[in-house]
């Protein structure tokens, strides 16, 4: 049974008249990945500082592990690793510095502290550069140093804000590799305004638009709510273009058939389903009455750039 980690209960922030975040509700339990997306300004920054008890909320409540973020503060800072935006760090220290520095905040010494930062060091790739000054780093080594104090004292709740910020795809690759496999058993909030990030890790995704959840589903369940959701996309010769679309357009099931796309003597057609519906086999068999010289047929699963764009602007 999935254990329950994270509670946010209508949490609310405003700064004078401005409201940053209006009742924010959600949850996370262990072995899930949460992806918390927004445009820039919507809200997510300030509901990760929230949650991590460096802002307190105008009114809700947040709790973690049972400890509410401002009556239990430092309960929580035990179980979180953060990783903030920017990941502010001591630039005039070494990393290696650094990292016994985190340790020992956390409570460790001795031969536990350096195991603790031999480990963080080894799942973030930092080993060639423990000597060198935070300053002198690259934006995409200091954010991995900022991953390496977050995940430093294996906290069961951890909260990223733009984790991959700065990395290169090879870097990007291993981060969320080790996302994964650090989600077995613990809690994890990615805020992140990168679908491809919830693509690549997370199992759920919760949308935030003008301080507002306006949506919390799977990856899959918001592809589902996208027009390109079992959308037949069909390759060929620019001539048979018309004869093709007259023939998908009276289709059971079929909402719509148009051209996308086209360059050097071939087209793109894009049939569009009605209500998602599986219209592979009846465009298939139409293809072949048709006998259209096809070059190739795909299945679209569905955008999340469209819904998130519908979802947070009320545009298509």
């Amino acid at each position: 049974m999935q254990r329950e980690m994270v509670v946010l209960d209508r949490l609310s922030k405003r700064f004078g008249p401005v409201v940053a975040v209006e009742e924010v509700s959600f949850r996370v339990g262990s072995g899930e990945v949460l992806g918390f997306l927004g445009p820039n300004g919507a809200g997510k920054t300030t509901t990760m500082r929230m949650l991590t008890g460096f802002v307190p909320p105008t009114s809700g409540r947040a709790s973690v592990l049972g400890f509410d973020v401002v009556a239990s503060p430092l309960e929580v800072k035990r179980r979180i690793g953060y990783l903030p935006e920017g990941a502010p760090l001591y630039g005039d220290m070494t990393v290696q510095g650094f990292l016994r520095f985190v340790a020992e905040v956390r409570g460790f010494s001795g031969r536990e502290r350096e195991r603790r930062v031999a480990e963080a060091v080894e799942r973030t790739a930092l080993k060639e550069v423990l000597p060198q000054p935070i300053d002198t780093l690259s934006k995409g080594f200091k954010r991995r140093v900022g991953i390496a104090q977050a995940i430093l004292h294996d906290p069961p709740v951890l909260v990223m804000d733009e984790p991959t910020d700065g990395l290169d795809p090879n870097q990007k690759y291993e981060v969320r590799r080790l996302i994964r496999d650090m989600a077995a058993d613990k809690a994890i909030i990615i805020s992140t305004h990168i679908l491809e990030e919830v693509e690549a890790v997370c199992s759920r995704a919760v949308i935030i638009a003008r301080g507002r959840v306006v949506a919390d589903e799977t990856p899959d369940a918001l592809r589902r709510r996208s027009r390109w959701h079992n959308a037949v996309r069909i390759t060929l010769d620019r001539q048979g273009v018309e004869r093709l679309l007259e023939g998908v357009r009276g289709l059971a099931g079929v909402a719509a058939a148009e051209v996308i796309r086209e360059t050097d003597g071939l087209a793109e057609v894009a049939v569009f389903a009605r209500n998602g519906d599986d219209i592979l086999g009846a465009v298939r068999a139409r293809l072949e009455a048709l006998a259209s010289p096809v070059r190739e047929v795909t299945v679209e699963r569905g955008r999340l750039d469209e819904v998130f764009r519908e979802l947070t602007t009320g545009r298509t």
